[in-house]
């Protein structure tokens, strides 16, 4: 930090375990991407390539390295995953992470039937490969799944070997998690973490009301997922107290 101030929340230091900042790259350029690592790299933990925009960036090798050059993770969005496996090109899908040198991999199934058993699978062989973030939830908005079944989803997929689980949201933070406003269907999450511990739950919230919502319910090292790169040094201020939504929040014992 530039300066000091006193009573600012401590975060936890990269790598980190909680407080995990995961942003989404909808296709920056270069120089984007560039820039993206000066100004936010320390506050970003980890990057998924959203969807699968990788399969038309025209220069993924090279993006792929600036991020690597500055410490960051990357990996392939869960929709890519489920591309390779409605087509029955799975082994393809591993082999790719292999040419491109990914150490992590999400599991999802929000666009595609799949039993949870062989998603379970799925995420048991691919974790002797990468380390695997798994995503439960639908990306249809009429598909609502109730408290116990995300518990017994999320559960599941960590007992097959996912090293996180993320609360589905979409880049619009409009469903899963969310009802089609855009309000955190609170009654679910306090059900998640009932059973759920919260460092082991990456929430998808890439609007500004959801992030403030997640960080005055579980702090400032909260994994928040789903950033957009304009929008994690904000979110950073959200953590820390230092932006009006949470000004107070950190001050109850001054």
């Amino acid at each position: 930090m530039n300066f000091h101030l006193d009573k600012v929340p401590e975060r936890t230091p990269k790598p980190r375990n909680s407080g995990f900042t995961m942003v989404m790259d909808k296709g920056l350029s270069l120089r984007e991407a560039e820039n993206l690592v000066e100004t936010s790299g320390e506050y970003i933990d980890i990057i998924k390539l959203g969807w699968a925009t990788s399969y038309v960036y025209p220069k993924l090798s090279e993006k792929l390295e600036i991020y690597r050059n500055a410490g960051i993770p990357v990996y392939f969005g869960g929709t890519l995953f489920e591309a390779f496996v409605i087509r029955n090109q799975f082994e393809d899908f591993r082999k790719l992470l292999d040419k491109y040198d990914m150490t992590y991999t999400e599991v999802s199934d929000g666009s595609i039937d799949m039993s949870h058993p062989e998603k379970c699978e799925y995420i048991s062989v691919l974790s002797k490969q990468v380390t695997v973030l798994s995503e439960v939830g639908s990306k249809d908005a009429e598909k609502i799944i109730p408290p116990y079944k995300w518990i017994e989803l999320m559960q599941k997929e960590m007992d097959a070997g996912a090293w996180k689980v993320i609360g589905e949201a979409r880049e619009g933070g409009n469903v899963g998690l969310f009802r089609a406003t855009g309000e955190v269907r609170s009654g679910l999450v306090d059900e998640i973490l009932t059973k759920i511990p919260f460092e082991k739950i990456i929430w998808e919230a890439p609007l500004k009301e959801q992030q403030v919502w997640f960080v005055k319910l579980l702090g400032a090292n909260v994994n928040l997922g789903n950033i957009a790169p304009n929008e994690v040094i904000p979110l950073e201020t959200i953590r820390l107290g230092l932006r009006g939504d949470t000004f107070n929040h950190f001050l109850k014992d001054l």
